[in-house]
């Protein structure tokens, strides 16, 4: 009988600075506890649960029907480009030049590729503190050092400019902003953005301006950094489909920088992925530039879904939630419960059958929250109150 000796793969020493999203490692237990014939509410997942339009559907369709199933330009086909500069210079007021523009799979590769393009060993990168785990995660990759800075919530969310300007050192190469925000739904107020950039322009610090979200605000109108004078060279706009067309799937993104940062952004691209699906890419050129009443249609779903979770949340014993101005997420402050966020998630997820997220899934100071997406039915979300209540009231007293 002979034995196998498995070898060990010896891992490069960043592999251990690799964070994750702990979304999906939440989904996975989830799901495990389905398969055991358990109900769960899904609050996990950032995802609208919405089909994405039809008209979307068929562009894909019409696409791959006429052969676009082959590599492409690695910084995006020519149609697209050309679609999202008019679609950044309509919604944003800045004129914006196809060469400008890099398309990549999902909005992840332009926080990783700006990441990697601009800092090193030596500086530092201020990002915000809960907000979205990957731009930590990637900061500590490529070995720079992570800097964060709060997101309050006696400030709603907003970002504390005078914190921000207070952290920024002559080693400081990137500051990353998020405005509507993954987890806490804070919008950055226009007032705010002007501050930072009145402090900003003319300083070798590049802004990456993640506006994801940026369809899904609930009052006023979105406002970007690369809006106000002396910023718009100094500033990386990250944008895509997932969030506002429901096409997270479809892995479809882009950024939007000065035309000698988007060659080397592009050069990167060669090298990890070589092109973005093609027929996936024309998809995009019909969400930007066809029907846009679905985009209304979810906006108003989410802010009907938005006053429902705020309403129960509150009226939870030791839950505390403010109304989020953007996105689809809810951050209430748990505080009164007496538990950490990781036990009460756990717990919630176990005994009462909704899954969501600790706080601290995206940073040590998300201790004493939970995130909750409300990309679910009225239902569902309901549903999902009521659990958490019966829970509670056995529980927590």
């Amino acid at each position: 009988m002979s034995t196998t000796l498995q070898k060990t793969i010896r891992l490069a020493e960043r592999m251990s600075r690799l964070g994750t999203e702990t979304a999906f490692e939440v989904l996975v237990r989830a799901r495990a506890l389905e398969a055991q014939g358990r109900e769960i509410v899904h609050l996990e997942i950032g995802e609208p649960d919405f089909a994405t339009p039809a008209n979307i559907v068929e562009a894909a369709v019409l696409a791959l029907r006429d052969g676009r199933t082959h590599y492409g330009p690695s910084a995006g086909l020519p149609q697209l480009r050309e679609a999202v500069a008019e679609y950044t210079a309509k919604h944003s007021g800045i004129p914006v030049d196809p060469s400008e523009v890099v398309i990549t799979p999902g909005g992840k590769p332009i926080m990783f590729f700006v990441i990697l393009a601009l800092a090193q060993r030596g500086d530092e990168v201020l990002y915000p503190n809960p907000g979205f785990p990957i731009y930590e995660s990637m900061i500590n990759f490529v070995g720079a050092q992570a800097v964060p800075y709060g997101l309050h919530e006696d400030r709603d969310f907003d970002v504390d400019v005078e914190e921000i300007l207070d952290k920024i050192t002559d080693r400081t190469r990137l500051l990353i902003l998020n405005s509507p925000q993954n987890p806490t739904g804070g919008v950055i107020s226009r007032e705010g953005l002007k501050a930072l950039a009145d402090r900003l322009a003319g300083r070798d610090i590049a802004v990456l301006s993640d506006e994801i979200y940026h369809q899904l605000i609930y009052e006023g109108e979105h406002s970007s950094i690369a809006q106000f004078p002396g910023m718009k060279e100094s500033t990386i706009i990250l944008n895509g489909f997932s969030k506002t067309y429901a096409m997270t799937g479809w892995r479809l993104g882009w950024g939007v920088m000065r035309p000698d940062l988007a060659k080397w952004i592009a050069q990167l691209m060669t090298n990890c992925n070589s092109c973005t699906a093609s027929f996936s890419q024309m998809a995009g050129v019909e969400a930007l530039r066809g029907d846009q009443s679905s985009v209304g249609v979810m906006r108003e779903e989410f802010r009907r879904r938005r006053r429902v979770i705020v309403d129960g949340l509150n009226r939870l014993p030791g839950f505390s939630c403010r109304q989020p101005h953007g996105a689809f997420y809810v951050f209430p402050n748990i505080r009164g419960t007496k538990c950490s966020s990781g036990s009460l998630a756990d717990a919630i997820l176990k005994e009462a059958g909704v899954a969501c997220l600790s706080g601290t899934a995206f940073g040590a100071w998300g201790e004493g929250y939970l995130r909750f997406s409300f990309a679910n039915s009225v239902e569902n979300l309901q549903k999902a109150l009521n659990w958490i209540g019966d829970w509670a009231k056995k529980k927590l007293g």
